[in-house]
């Protein structure tokens, strides 16, 4: 027997029902109950049975939920087909009129007592000030959605852990990021519950984290994993809308369960859609191998398809990153002025809270260009700001690497001592990448 109101709530509720149709307690009876059953149901006095409730429900012409909980079947579906909407709207990068129509589903939900739709405004919520980088506002929404899918399997609370592992690590607290991806990641495959969604999310997620740490391999690795559970689809916008369309008017008809169904489809689709996001990290992550591998035109052309994937209307802080690299690219190409321009447009939208690491390796590849340009005051200025922001994030790999690089600056303008200081304070931060921050990789997922 699923959930239901108390027996009194429930017996109210009938007698309300029964006397705004016009029927006696006989005629709500018969043929089945008799009129004294149900004059001790409407006092309150007994739990009916699911047949009992059933027959109520068909005689008062409500659904059986709607007379067991209160709750209209129409209303639910209704909002399932607003949540479709309001996930459109943030698909296409409308932030704030996505905020509008979550906002407002939320209080519906909360007013039904509607647990799973309430986690799903709450998560809408929580992207949009990801989207916006309000952070902290953004991790209590989904840590409000994860209370909400307590008792929900962990593949359906994986969307909420995600958003709190990237509102960490946008905020530059990366071992708290990965550590909760990571951990998620091996409950998922050491417990069989290879969710393809779900897993994509958190491998995509980790991409980012696991860079700025220093941890290469793992990066590498997690891109190939996400780019191999990525969906493929034609046109998952186009498919979706049909779904959405069809929802409405099986609503209309009265077909419930089908516009349900038709919704399930679509929400997943502007899922996958947001999951642009993500997979523009792969593609960065290519790009940031080619360039390893001195490939530089081909890493230009993976990292501006990843640029080029991320709507022009989404939040800075997702493609900060992507920037700073293609600036490199385009650097070590030749082209170190209108590297610069990104660069400094990049800083604009960051902040020691919003986007730290990113904004360090802005300032260390600015500190490059000026030495280049040969401005050693300027470059100095770059390398201590870069410094700042390294050290409050913890990413110690980088943090070394710029110590050599201000030592090598400071020996060069005759300033021995200072230069012996900062390569002092480099060897301080010198591992190998991810041992002192990473432990083992999670168990890996059957791909």
């Amino acid at each position: 027997m699923g959930e239901r109101d108390e027996p009194a709530t429930i017996g109210r509720r009938v007698q309300q029902l029964r006397v705004a149709r016009g029927l006696t307690q006989r005629q709500l009876a018969e043929p089945v109950y008799t009129p004294a059953y149900v004059s001790t149901l409407e006092a309150g006095r007994v739990r009916p049975s699911d047949d009992a409730l059933r027959h109520l429900a068909d005689r008062l012409g409500v659904a059986f939920d709607e007379l067991a909980t209160g709750r209209s079947a129409r209303l639910v579906t209704e909002l399932h087909l607003r949540l479709t909407e309001a996930r459109h709207t943030l698909a296409v990068g409308e932030t704030e009129a996505a905020v509008e129509q979550y906002a407002g589903l939320l209080a519906e939900a909360e007013a039904q007592d509607l647990a799973e739709e309430q986690a799903a405004a709450l998560l809408g919520l929580g992207e949009c000030a990801l989207e916006t980088g309000e952070l902290t506002e953004g991790r209590d929404y989904f840590e409000r959605a994860e209370a909400r899918l307590a008792e929900a399997p962990l593949p359906a609370r994986v969307p909420a852990l995600r958003g709190r592992a990237v509102a960490h690590y946008l905020a530059g607290e990366l071992r708290y990021a990965v550590y909760l991806l990571e951990s998620t990641i091996d409950e998922l495959n050491r417990g069989g519950l290879h969710d393809p969604d779900a897993l994509l999310l958190l491998y995509a997620s980790a991409i980012g984290p696991y860079m700025d740490m220093g941890a290469h391999a793992r990066a590498a690795q997690a891109a190939e994993f996400a780019l191999a559970l990525a969906p493929q689809s034609g046109d998952p916008a186009l498919v979706a809308r049909m779904h959405r369309s069809v929802a409405r008017t099986l609503l209309a008809e009265g077909r419930l369960a089908e516009a349900d169904a038709s919704l399930a489809k679509a929400a997943e689709l502007y899922r996958g859609l947001q999951l642009r996001t993500e997979l523009a990290n792969c593609h960065w992550m290519r790009g940031y191998v080619y360039a390893q591998n001195g490939e530089l035109e081909r890493a230009e052309e993976e990292m501006r398809e990843a640029l080029a994937m991320l709507s022009a209307k989404r939040a800075s802080l997702y493609s900060s990153q992507v920037t700073v690299e293609l600036a490199d690219v385009l650097h070590r190409r030749g082209s170190s002025e209108e590297a610069a321009a990104l660069l400094e447009d990049v800083l604009g939208g960051l902040s020691p809270e919003r986007g730290a690491v990113h904004a360090a390796a802005a300032h260390r590849l600015l500190g490059i260009i000026a030495e280049d340009a040969r401005d050693a005051e300027r470059a100095e200025e770059h390398y201590v700001r870069a410094m700042s922001l390294l050290e409050r994030a913890g990413a110690a790999g980088d943090l070394a690497d710029l110590c050599r690089l201000l030592g090598d600056l400071l020996r060069r303008t005759g300033r021995v001592e200072a230069a012996l200081d900062a390569y002092r304070t480099g060897l301080g931060h010198r591992t190998a990448p991810g041992t002192t921050t990473l432990g083992p990789a999670p168990a890996q997922p059957p791909v």
